[in-house]
């Protein structure tokens, strides 16, 4: 009975996409919350959605949802957003989402954000408030307690949520998990991952003074709830990834797509221990290269295989871990941006980005059952065309009773960006020269004591005195660790911007 239905469900999710793949002309319908008592859309149905953040990544997405109605779109930046705005003239267009969820709250079912990581989650987490189904770019958020209150709302409100990192509806990571769980490289005691990005500026001196602000950029909408200082091309548009005060640099880029299949394959939750090192580490820019290791408990088991205790490490910036026993010589361990090494008592798999092309080193892959989390690839439809973005909206149409979750839902994509994130509090946190002992459920820290202190490099300048080259750092005063690390689990909010309350 139980295949059954497994198969019932897997027949309309295959009959919606094939349905869904391309637009329906001229069917129009109201929101569902218009319509009292039905809690759910028709395949054929389309969902009206608005766009936040629609300038570069914000615009794939939307026409990758071109099978829906199109009906807002907002950005700060209206010459950053033109290409989108002249995509879809019928859409109406505002710089404040406040506004526009506030004058449209009553015609749209769904929306989409890609705006910079640091409003991800005030702009996220007031859709769901009112009840719309959120798709939320990568990384999920800038903070772990921003994680934490996203995969609570979306449990609270019943609404449909996914966040970016597409290769979760490619058949890689699917593919990576089938060969973990058969046994193939028996228990895993040890992950290392790492990408070759970042490929914007990072380890950037903070600029010596101000810029005009360009006419077609809010910049204190820009800014949002971050501290507010003067606006400079450097941020923005597209180089704020490599900001702290927006960005989280190449972790919450490349590792939402890199340690997923690691985090699904091996059912990590939340780690123990952590640790960071990087290149100079500078108060306001992400460093140019870094490291990270996360140590998570033993957790039951999965398939074949027992979960003992795993380490999991992090490398960036052009840096990668050291080549496993057997490796072919000569042979590149990139794959589309990166790649992972698990290393289990029976053999070493090796995957690429996305979890693609899954090997085992030195043998040939065994043929392995396939999971309910394949992507059927017979509807035709690889992650790149769209079926991330129609995975949700499936599921957006689908009522709460029946839905079934995206393969990216906040239930699994909110503890995954804790993750993620908690990596770029161990590199900031990294002068305490300790492995750092995290509380997960409670959201801190254990050992970090009321009295130490950290101080981080402002400005490293560089100087020739008497013909000698020279750095000469200006550094801040020594702070409070545990004060800086409670500010780093959980931001404050510039005055004017507020987050929901956390649901119990």
């Amino acid at each position: 009975m139980k295949k059954k239905h497994l198969a019932n469900r897997q027949i309309s999710r295959r009959s919606f996409i094939e349905k869904t793949g391309t637009a329906a002309v001229g069917i129009t319908i109201l929101p569902s919350n218009v319509i009292s008592g039905l809690g759910h859309k028709a395949p054929s149905d389309k969902l009206n959605i608005v766009g936040v953040g629609v300038g570069s990544m914000g615009f794939g997405n939307l026409r990758n949802l071109e099978s829906e109605n199109i009906v807002g779109l907002c950005d700060v930046d209206w010459k950053y957003a033109k290409n989108c705005f002249d995509h879809f003239p019928n859409a109406k267009k505002y710089k404040d989402f406040r506004v526009m969820y506030d004058e449209m709250g009553n015609d749209f079912d769904a929306v989409l954000v890609a705006t910079a990581d640091h409003t991800h989650a005030i702009v996220a987490a007031e859709a769901m408030v009112r009840g719309k189904h959120v798709y939320v770019q990568k990384p999920l958020t800038h903070s772990v307690y921003e994680s934490r209150l996203l995969t609570k709302l979306a449990k609270k409100h019943n609404v449909a949520t996914q966040m970016g990192n597409q290769g979760a509806s490619g058949a890689g990571v699917a593919e990576t998990c089938e060969l973990i769980w058969s046994g193939a490289i028996g228990e895993i005691t040890k992950v290392e991952s790492f990408t070759n990005r970042p490929i914007w500026p990072q380890g950037q001196n903070p600029p010596v003074q101000g810029q005009w602000v360009p006419d077609t950029l809010d910049w204190d909408l820009f800014t949002g709830p971050a501290e507010m200082i003067p606006y400079n091309q450097v941020y923005h548009p597209w180089n704020w990834r490599g900001w702290w005060n927006y960005g989280t640099g190449a972790l919450g880029d490349m590792a939402c797509h890199i340690l997923h299949p690691v985090f699904e394959a091996l059912k990590l939750g939340y780690p123990t221990e952590v640790q960071g090192s990087s290149s100079l580490l500078l108060k306001d820019s992400a460093p140019t290269a870094q490291s990270v290791q996360l140590t998570f408990p033993k957790r039951g088991k999965i398939g074949k295989i027992k979960l003992p205790e795993v380490d999991v490490s992090w490398y960036d910036g052009g840096i990668k871990p050291a080549l496993p026993n057997g490796w072919p010589a000569g042979k590149d361990p990139n794959k589309s941006g990166g790649g992972t090494f698990f290393y289990g008592t029976k053999g070493v798999l090796h995957a690429g980005c996305y979890g693609v092309e899954p090997e085992i080193i030195g043998r040939e892959l065994p043929k392995v059952a396939k999971t309910e989390r394949r992507v059927e690839e017979e509807i035709g439809l690889a992650w790149n065309k769209g079926a991330h973005e129609m995975d949700w909206v499936r599921a957006c149409k689908e009522s709460p009773e029946n839905r079934k979750p995206c393969t990216s839902d906040f239930s699994e994509a909110g503890p995954f960006n804790e993750m993620v994130v908690m990596g770029v509090l161990a590199v900031r946190l990294q002068s305490l020269n300790k492995i750092l002992k995290w509380d997960g459920e409670n959201m801190r820290f254990t050992n970090i004591g009321d009295d130490e202190t950290i101080k981080t490099v402002i400005r490293d300048n560089f100087v020739m005195r008497d013909g000698r080259p020279k750095f000469e750092k200006d550094w801040t005063e020594p702070f409070s660790a545990s004060e800086f690390a409670a500010e780093l689990v959980k931001h404050t909010y510039r005055d004017g911007w507020k987050l929901p309350d956390m649901p119990a």
